[in-house]
């Protein structure tokens, strides 16, 4: 068995797991977790939103990093790897931008505002699918590698641009409760649905993320090949 079989084997296992955990986790949130007093059934929406927000920009980071490493040490499956977490980062970030103005809209009264939050996670989204047509546009894949790494690069470096906005410009999106210091706590239920929803989404990355990455190797052993054979 080759490595990019077992690599896809091993994805599609996690990828089932982070569904069953999913539909757990739906479960948990909408019969047996406590509705927010203010915001009422629409805040359930939270542990759909925010979970995907973290991986999505989980993703982009990682793409980041292994384009580093890959200007470095010109590995190609450091560059296929850093395409695979960022084509995963962008499914995540459907999931984010659709959730969002769904959860906002009977909260802020308003689907979308071009606040600073809302606005980056949208250029990120914009700039990542640019990365990924930049990459289908390329057939080089030195050139293909070069260039999308210094995109990558580019996209993590606006990841902790993207968790600041909410402190450096006025917006509607609220400031974060879990992590910020000296913030009232969510009660222990809540934080444990949204710890456990967590947990599926990243379940979910690195069974997306294994199998796209394996895809990846098999057609570049292919490539290879029929270049060995010409």
């Amino acid at each position: 068995m080759s490595s990019s079989t077992g690599i896809a084997r091993a994805g599609q296992v996690f990828t089932i797991l982070g569904l069953v955990a999913m539909g757990a986790v739906f479960v948990r949130a909408f019969a047996f977790t406590p509705t927010e007093a203010t915001q009422g059934l629409a805040q359930k929406i939270f542990y759909i939103h925010a979970p995907a927000a973290i991986v999505a920009l989980m993703a982009f980071s990682i793409t980041g990093i292994a384009s580093i490493f890959y200007l470095w040490l010109k590995e190609t499956r450091l560059d296929l790897f850093a395409a695979a977490s960022a084509e995963v980062g962008v499914a995540f970030s459907v999931i984010m931008l659709t959730t969002g103005p769904i959860w906002g809209k009977p909260i802020w009264g308003t689907w979308w505002s071009w606040d600073a939050r809302l606005t980056s996670t949208l250029f990120i989204f914009l700039l990542f699918i640019g990365y990924l047509v930049m990459r289908g546009a390329l057939t080089d894949p030195v050139i293909r590698g070069q260039y999308s790494s210094v995109l990558g690069i580019l996209g993590m470096l606006l990841v902790p641009f993207i968790h600041l906005t909410v402190y450096l410009f006025r917006t509607l999106h609220p400031e974060p409760v879990i992590i910020k210091p000296g913030a009232p706590g969510m009660p222990t239920v809540m934080l444990i649905t949204f710890a456990m929803a967590v947990g599926a989404y990243l379940i979910l990355y690195l069974g997306f993320v294994a199998q796209r990455y394996a895809l990846a190797m098999a057609q570049e052993t292919r490539l290879e090949e029929a270049g060995d054979a010409a």
